[in-house]
């Protein structure tokens, strides 16, 4: 029996069901763009802890931050006795943030408490209940994002019933024919049908559906939504938690809308691989909230806001979103070329800069997902030595998120690999 395998038995032995892992793959090191399992074999990195490593696994500036903050203390709790490093990192989120009104911040640990905490702020602001969101949204793994994700199959299944007042629309997506007129109508007969606009709180949305299969709004649809959520005083959410901090080619994905989300969600990139969540968003609604209302325990993890600070220097100097920009180019360009190859097992390529698709489908038809070969291509590439990740509502989406300070010749390398994956498939 190998490392891995043993160290598999191990865990299935004690970790729930339910928290499985997607390879039998135990790290033992990992510098920028690949990973050491425990047995010394590499591989070369499309997932970047889900969208976290955006600077690259153990990026040396990133490890002196955390390691001089460790020097002085690890936690006293930023709702008891905070420290200037929270301060600091506020400060320059809500500089960062689109949109030119005043803004303020609040921080806890994942993804989901910064989307449950967006909706309780929402919900004091305007007095109101009702919560929109989309189908294919994610939005996290608690009672409430769980509600507000737009996917059953593994998010859902099992863990009902969700919170009330949550309703769904249809996300605008050209390749599977589903239109802005569409979706808006649909957003009409929901205000006509079930629940009225003045006791929707607010709407929330991801400019790039993640786990949805990286859809992307078109900018139009994002400006359209503003307007309507103006005109009835409803909080715009935008969910940058998987599109944040450079992956898109822009330090946030909703600028290429050009509109100023109310609230808008982050975590993922936020802090180079360290435990960090926020809300950012105007002052008078961020304000809403009673003090004791919003935090946590570990919220604002004094060695993940000095990651954080350090996370912003690097995109500035490292210029992380042009790089996302040419990997995006890359890696568009490459798999554009094999599935000129393979026109028949894949239906579409898609990037919005370093966040990548591809659509696997039967015979060319975008009715006929493939989640077949796609699982089989995540299966094959640990055993090839590239790190895939699958998505979309119906599990046939390879989605790459490389760290953002890849080297190019390594993701040329990986791209050689993913094709000698789908030729042993097909």
């Amino acid at each position: 029996m190998s490392k891995n395998q043993a160290l598999q038995q191990r865990k299935d032995a004690v970790f729930a069901r339910g928290m499985g892992n997607m390879a039998a793959v135990y790290v033992d090191k990992a510098k920028n763009n690949e990973i050491w399992d425990v047995e010394g074999k590499r591989y070369i990195d499309f997932a970047a802890g889900i969208a976290v490593v955006n600077t690259g696994h153990s990026h040396p500036r990133i490890q002196a931050a955390v390691a001089a903050q460790l020097e002085r203390f690890s936690h006293t709790c930023a709702m008891v006795t905070p420290y200037e490093s929270v301060v600091e990192l506020a400060e320059k989120l809500v500089e960062l943030a689109p949109g030119n009104s005043p803004k303020k911040a609040i921080f806890v640990t994942t993804g989901a408490e910064a989307v449950e905490n967006a909706v309780k702020i929402a919900r004091a602001h305007t007095k109101r209940s009702g919560v929109i969101a989309f189908n294919g949204g994610f939005h996290g793994r608690t009672n409430l994002a769980m509600g507000l994700t737009g996917k059953v199959a593994p998010y859902k299944a099992g863990f009902g019933p969700f919170p009330g007042e949550i309703y769904h629309l249809p996300y605008p997506n050209a390749y599977h024919g589903v239109t802005e007129a569409q979706s808006l109508k649909a957003l009409d007969e929901l205000f006509h049908c079930d629940i009225e606009p003045g006791r929707v709180a607010a709407l929330i949305i991801e400019p790039v559906q993640g786990e949805g299969g990286f859809y992307q709004a078109p900018p139009s649809f994002l400006k359209t939504l503003r307007a309507l959520c103006d005109q009835h005083g409803i909080v715009l959410i935008c969910d940058e938690i998987q599109t944040g901090f450079a992956r898109t080619g822009k330090l946030f994905a909703t600028e290429y809308a050009g509109i100023e989300p109310d609230l808008m969600t982050m975590a993922k990139g936020i802090a180079g691989g360290f435990p960090l969540a926020g809300v950012v968003g105007k002052a008078d609604i961020m304000d809403a909230a009673n003090p004791g209302g919003l935090g946590g325990t570990y919220a604002a993890f004094p060695l993940a806001c000095a990651a954080g600070l350090e996370v912003l220097k690097i995109i500035e100097e490292e210029q992380l979103c042009a790089k996302a920009l040419a990997l995006g180019e890359l890696m568009n360009k490459r798999l554009s070329e094999l599935q000129a190859k393979y026109p028949r097992h894949i239906g579409q390529v898609r990037n919005l800069g370093a966040m990548v698709a591809m659509e696997l489908v039967h015979d060319g038809d975008v009715d006929q997902p493939n989640p077949e070969l796609t699982k089989a291509m995540v299966a094959k590439g640990i055993e090839h030595g590239v790190i895939l990740l699958s998505c979309g509502v119906r599990g046939n989406v390879i989605r790459f998120l490389p760290p953002l300070t890849s080297p190019l010749e390594v993701v040329n390398e990986g791209l050689d690999l993913l094709e000698q994956v789908l030729a042993d498939l097909i």
